[in-house]
Parts: structure tokens; sequence; C-alpha cells
């Protein structure tokens, strides 16, 4: 009789469930602190390099001889490595090499290289890449199989995204939504939780802090004066309005990310010289511009009056194309071969608009700046609901409705673009037959290329008919 509740207890859901989550935690709890604890070494190299590099502008005309060092490297220890971030999405979507151990420290080195001598990119992807190769190198220690690798790849990148940026949750929803476009992967999310959860502590205990964000407080009302509306439509329609800009940002700095490095590869078959190149495009903006303010991160300021992510929150912080400027630096940086990520420079793009739009608009300067912030990324990854919560988590729930509202609204319009290729359309945002479920973004972005190409050569074919 005691044999069989014995049974009925070790085969009961809930005894199935406490094993699994209990086997999970102890699985990926050394996982996020070793990934953390790089993480912070990252932040820690990075910062002193940007600091650095302030102290002493003249690096900035040596961007082109590390461009050829970068490239260099890669091809002689990280050719299997190149495709970054679109390499761990092709991993867990379809498992076959695995992910190098070499990844991990070669982007960071790489990616502390771009900054020491001013290119202008991000860190997200270099955390993430760090995630993954560290998550992957442990899977195979812990002889896991196919699924259960797969799920650790997805809790590295959780990890890794949630340390860089102290926003734990938002770390664990980008992981299981940034996968495919219209569809999460909620298999992963225990793991994803409590591997972006131990991370983020990781990288606090060591001592490393994130830059903190305010939106200044404003007061909304109604314009209609009845009782029984509290809610400012007005102030809505004006963030839909933003919003929508903010999503055609987003499409057009993911094609030209795409479409710079294409062209480059076209026009420069010598692909040495492809970084000499856009190192020495960035050093002629620079000096045409006569400011240092899109290089590199974009958070710290180097001088008094520099234009920063931090200063878009305030009257005045932003000049009216700041956004665009950064756009083309971090493009030209990201394109020509200069390793870092893309999502640092995102939020400066689009807190900087929203600075420029609040102007326009007649609106809140803090809310539009962080509505941009989070919005431009959401558009340029499809990941609205990690945007909305990251929104959160950096500026608190007051504004939840109106972060939602501009996540969403950009993520549709941004169409079916963003800066990773190898991001699955599980679910398009619209029906329409040019965009079939389970194509990549990358191939979506190929075929929208041959449909201009096609469209354009008939064109000329009807002009010269014509003539």
């Amino acid at each position: 009789m005691k044999r069989i509740r014995y049974s009925r207890f070790f085969t009961s859901p809930y005894f199935l469930i406490f094993n699994h989550l209990l086997r999970w935690t102890l699985l990926t709890i050394p996982v996020a602190v070793v990934i953390g604890g790089v993480v912070a070494l990252f932040l820690w190299l990075l910062n002193l390099a940007i600091h650095y590099r302030f102290a002493h502008p003249w690096l900035l005309y040596l961007l082109p001889l590390a461009g050829v060092i970068i490239h260099v490297v890669y091809k002689l220890y990280g050719k299997s490595s190149e495709r970054g971030n679109n390499l761990i999405m092709d991993e867990i979507h379809e498992p076959g090499g695995g992910v190098p151990k070499r990844m991990a420290p070669l982007v960071l080195g790489a990616t502390v290289f771009t900054h020491l001598f001013g290119g202008s990119a991000g860190r997200e992807g270099t955390a993430v890449q760090i995630g993954g190769s560290i998550a992957d190198f442990f899977g195979r220690l812990f002889k896991l199989n196919a699924k259960d690798s797969r799920t650790v790849l997805i809790a590295g990148v959780a990890a890794g995204f949630g340390a860089v940026f102290g926003t734990p949750l938002a770390g664990t929803i980008f992981a299981i939504e940034v996968l495919a476009v219209g569809r999460l992967q909620y298999d992963a999310i225990i793991p994803c939780l409590i591997a972006s959860i131990f991370a983020d502590q990781t990288v606090a205990m060591l001592g490393i802090h994130h830059t903190a964000y305010h939106i200044a407080p404003f007061i909304t009302k109604s314009p209609l004066n009845v009782s029984f509306i509290h809610f400012d439509y007005f102030l809505l329609a004006k963030i839909i309005l933003a919003s929508v800009l903010f999503g055609l940002t987003s499409y057009l700095f993911a094609e030209m990310v795409h479409g710079i490095k294409d062209l480059s590869l076209r026009l420069i078959k010598t692909t040495w010289l492809i970084p000499i190149v856009g190192g020495i495009i960035i050093i002629g903006l620079t000096l045409l511009l006569g400011r240092q303010d899109y290089l590199s991160l974009g958070v710290d300021a180097q001088f008094a009056n520099s234009v920063t992510i931090p200063s878009a929150f305030h009257q005045g912080g932003a000049d009216t194309w700041s956004w665009l400027w950064k756009i083309i630096y971090t493009t030209v940086t990201l394109g020509t071969g200069f390793k870092g990520g893309e999502v640092t420079p995102l939020f400066y793009i689009g807190a900087t608009l929203g600075n420029t739009l609040s102007q326009l608009l007649n609106a809140p300067v803090g809310l539009f700046a962080a509505l941009g912030f989070i919005a431009v990324f959401s558009g340029a990854t499809n990941t609205p609901l990690a945007c909305t919560f990251m929104g959160i988590e950096l500026f608190g729930g007051e504004y939840a409705l109106y972060f939602a509202v501009a996540c969403f609204t950009a993520y549709f319009f941004s169409g079916h673009s963003g800066i990773y290729s190898a991001q699955r359309i599980a679910i398009p945002k619209i029906f329409d037959p040019h965009y079939a479920a389970e194509t990549s973004i990358g191939q979506s972005i190929k075929r929208r290329r041959r449909m201009v190409n096609h469209r354009l050569a008939q064109y000329k074919e009807r002009i010269a008919k014509n003539k």
C-alpha cells in the first residue's frame, strides 16, 4: 500500500513540476553567475576605454587602424564567430555546430577596442554573445541533450541582456520574444528568469552600477470638462503619432545597417579596406560637425554641453538632428566591420528623437524621451513586450500604458525589418503573401530588395520603350 502511495507521489504532476524547477534552478544558477561576472568585467573595461578616449581625443584618428586589427583577428581566430547574435539565433532554431568558445573573449575585446578608438556602437550584442557562448560551453560540460542545450542557450541570452542593462525582467522577456516575430518561447521562461535575475545580481554585487533615468513629473488632464473622463486623450494621440515616427526610424536604422554592410562588400573587394573606409568616414564626420557627441555609447558626457541619452530627458538636451547623426555614425561603424551592439545607440536615437518631437508636439520632454528610448528599440528588434517591461523597470510603472502604446505602435510601423537577420517571422505583422510564416528577417529583406529591383527594371524598360 505504501509503495503505491510513493509511486503516485513521484508520478504526480506537482512532484514533476517541482523536480523540473529544481533541476533548472541548479543548472542555471552557475551559468548565470559566470555570465554576470564576465559581463561585469566587460562593463568595467568598456567604461575604462571610453573615459580613456575622453582624456585622449587623438585616439579617434587611429580608428581605421583599429578596424583593420579587428578584421585580421576575426579572420585568423573568429571566422565562425563573425555572425554574432545571428549565429546564436540560428543555433537555437536549428542546433548544429554549436557556439564557438572563443566568441566571448573575441567579441569582448573587439567591442572594447571599438569604443577605445571612438567607434559608435553599443554593448547589448556583446553581452548576448558572451551569454550565448558561456551557456553553450556549460551545455556541453553538463552533457545536455539537444532540447536542454537549446533552453540553456536561450537562458544565456536572457542573462547577458538582463545583466548588461540591469533589467532582469526585460531580459527574460527579450530572450523568449526575440527569436521569432509574433511568438513567445514559453518553454524556456523559468530558466530565463532565473538566469537573468542571478546574472543581474552578480553584476550588482561586483560593484557595477547602471545609469539611472528619470521622467520629470508633469500634469495630465482631459481638455473636456466632464467628470467621468480622467484621461488625456490628446496626449495619447500625440504619443501614437510620435510612435509611428519611432517605428519608421527603427526601419531606417535596420535597413541602413544591412544596406551599408552589403554595399561595402559589393564596392570594396579587398575586405580589410572596408573598416579603413568606415573609420575615415567617422573621422571626417566628426571634423565636419566639430563635436564628438555621436561617438561611442553616448551615455557619459565628454563635455558639459554634450548630447547624451541622460541629457535628452531635459529641455534643450538634444539638437534637432541628433538622432539622425547617431543613425549615420552607428550604421557606418557596424556596417563596416567594427564590433558592438545596436541597442544603446537605438536608445540614444530614440531618446533624442523623442526630445525633438516633444518640442514640435508641445509634449512632456522626459516622457517622450523615455518613449523614444524604448519604442525605437522595440521596432528595430521586434520585441514590443520586452521593451514595455524595460520601460517599467527603468522609468517606473506610472506610465506603463503609454509605454505599451508606444512600443506596439512602433513595432507595427517598423514593418518586417529588424537588426537581427536570423530572427524568424513566426506570425507576420500583417496578412500578406510576401511574408510567409517562418521566413527569416534576412530572407524578407532580400525578397523585398528583389521586388524593388524588379520594379525598377520594369520602370526603366517602360521609359526605354517610350523613347
